[in-house]
């Protein structure tokens, strides 16, 4: 979910299966969604809420669009690139930095992700 002065400007979840799309990451959704709702993908001044770490090609892209702020519960040690695998979000080469916080509703989170994986195999 993707937050602008109190309002959600953008939301998804997961769904690069049924999609067809390897690009239709729950981030990646949302930032299309609002980048649509606000007319720029210059997405300044938002917030960016997730349950898991983003890859390294969500991370890109809210460092493209301007997201100011990631909230994540989980991090992700196989791919996660706000920190755990790599640091996409706050490399100092790239034009933008994005705030982070880690470990919100982190218990929560982590028993709706391991729910769903156990359900999906």
């Amino acid at each position: 979910m993707l937050v602008r002065a109190g309002q959600i400007i953008g939301e998804g979840s997961n769904c690069p299966i049924g999609a067809h799309d390897p690009s239709a990451h729950a981030e990646m959704v949302a930032l299309r969604a609002a980048a649509q709702a606000v007319g720029s993908y210059r997405l300044l001044d938002t917030t960016l809420y997730v349950t898991l770490e983003p890859c390294a090609m969500c991370a890109g892209a809210m460092v493209h669009a301007r997201v100011k702020r990631l909230v994540f519960a989980a991090r992700d040690p196989k791919a996660g690139a706000a920190g755990s695998v790599f640091n996409i979000v706050q490399h100092p080469a790239l034009n933008h930095s994005v705030e982070c916080e880690e470990g919100v509703l982190a218990e929560e989170c982590s028993a709706l992700l391991k729910g769903f994986f156990k359900a999906r195999r």
